[in-house]
């Protein structure tokens, strides 16, 4: 092949497209169909309980939209950490997407279910083998980070994604995987070179989050050639410059020359970027650097309590001048009013937005400026009821509390909702973000294959 097509519908599975952008890339035969479904970005709960971040119909929408076009075109349909965190119940889900739209449609599909999610035995084994470092920062691994916790899942390279390939699917689900690794697999199964496969997937699974104007929700096209790439964005309102590829290119980094990934590094120190026309950029000179050894990123969540919000406001310029003092004086309320509860079981917190609630404590700007609070109390705490309690108390403590210069009696703060307690259920922690030797990168992702589809029922 001279080159590959890959289109791009959108950021995230379930995050939307436009039909008319969609519809453009598919007029570029496209070789593949490839799109991210997960990420690590909104935080531990969904990967420990197993949920999806991603609406359910969102999802089944725009697969519906992808899997009917691939089967027009004879071309497969990749997805990347299947359910938003890829372990084994998000797997399922998607799974169970594909099952209704194949009998929705009346479309016999071939799907290839590649697993990431780790037994905890499997890990502690390799933890007393000495096969698991932590990754910058974090503290090396603890025995008892790994029991704790609820789910780990691996990112798997691209690997396990080819062997699927060869089998001809029509469909791909991958659990969590390294987020280039559906777009750049196929590629690299074509005979194109790692590095610049691996770039072009960096910037695909963010689809024209990399244009400018930038949409997580829009559709990109690749076209990878022998040593370059092109990045065309499929609305017309869009255009990918050098400036907005490049800055994508260091999008989630902390080196601006390395991406590390499964197996090795993406090398940028040779990258160049050239615009073509008004709405087209081109890439060259990425490489992708092997390690010595072949080492997958582990992700692990554990469950640490459940948690109570109560959302408040205040626009009382002498409540919002000692706020401070009056946060740390309801604390110690609490702490007394509960010295019968074991400190460890709950913890107690406030977040001030209109004056550290985004940054907290490493907030540059010490001045307040603002003429109103937003105020979230936050209660964490070994069982739901006793976040409850700890939450109620707390809010009607702060509620009537008595501060220098108070005028008014009636209460202290505006409640938008009720209940003006809300329980929020489980909460969850990563606990485990390090790094696993393997011998061997398909083994280590099993691979199933499945056969799906149904009569249309009209």
């Amino acid at each position: 092949m001279e080159e590959i097509r890959v289109l791009a519908p959108t950021a995230i599975l379930g995050y939307g497209f436009p039909l008319e952008s969609f519809n453009r890339g598919l007029k570029y035969k496209p070789d593949i169909i490839a799109v991210d479904a997960g990420s690590t970005d909104p935080g531990p709960y969904y990967l420990g309980s197993g949920n999806s971040f991603t609406d359910r119909e969102a999802v089944k929408r725009d697969l519906r939209i992808m899997i009917k076009a691939a089967k027009e075109l004879n071309i497969p349909v990749l997805v990347g950490t299947a359910g938003g965190s890829g372990g084994r119940p998000h797997l399922e889900w998607c799974k169970d997407i594909v099952v209704e739209i194949a009998q929705k449609e009346g479309l016999n599909l071939t799907v290839a279910l590649i697993n990431a999610e780790f037994d905890k035995d499997y890990i502690v084994d390799q933890y007393n083998r000495g096969n698991i470092e932590p990754l910058y920062p974090v503290a090396p691994l603890d025995l008892n980070e790994i029991i704790s916790s609820t789910r780990i899942v691996g990112q798997m390279g691209i690997e396990p994604i080819i062997k699927a390939l060869d089998r001809e699917v029509d469909v791909i689900l991958a659990g969590r995987a390294y987020d280039p690794t559906v777009f750049a697999a196929p590629a690299v199964k074509a005979g194109f070179p790692e590095g610049i496969s691996l770039h072009m997937g960096k910037i695909l699974e963010c689809a024209s989050i990399a244009a400018d104007p930038g949409s997580g929700s829009d559709c990109m096209l690749g076209i990878l050639r022998k040593d370059s790439f092109i990045l065309e964005p499929l609305n017309k309102k869009r255009k990918c410059t050098e400036t907005s590829v490049a800055a994508h290119t260091l999008y989630e980094k902390s080196n601006p020359y390395e991406l590390l990934g499964p197996g090795g590094i993406i090398d940028l120190r040779e990258t160049k970027f050239k615009q073509i026309d008004n709405r087209r950029v081109e890439v060259k000179g990425s490489r992708f650097v092997k390690n010595e050894k072949y080492t997958i990123k582990l992700e692990g969540a554990k469950m640490i309590g459940y948690r109570t919000i109560s959302i408040a406001g205040t626009r009382d310029p002498i409540m919002i001048e000692q706020i401070d003092s009056i946060i740390a004086d309801v604390k110690e309320m609490a702490k007394e009013n509960f010295a019968n509860i074991k400190v460890e079981d709950y913890q107690l917190f406030f977040r001030v937005y209109g004056k550290n609630g985004v940054m907290g404590d490493l907030e540059p700007k010490s001045k307040l400026l603002s003429h109103e609070l937003g105020i979230i109390i936050e209660a964490i705490a070994l069982t739901q009821e006793l976040a409850n309690t700890i939450c109620s108390f707390t809010r009607s403590a702060m509620l009537h509390y008595g501060y220098d210069g108070r005028i008014a009696t009636a209460g202290n703060l505006a409640f938008p909702y009720s209940p003006s307690d809300i329980k929020t259920g489980e909460v969850y922690q990563f606990n485990i973000n390090h790094l696993l030797e393997i011998d061997n990168p398909v083994e280590a992702f099993p691979l199933e294959i499945i056969k799906v589809g149904g009569e249309n029922d009209g």
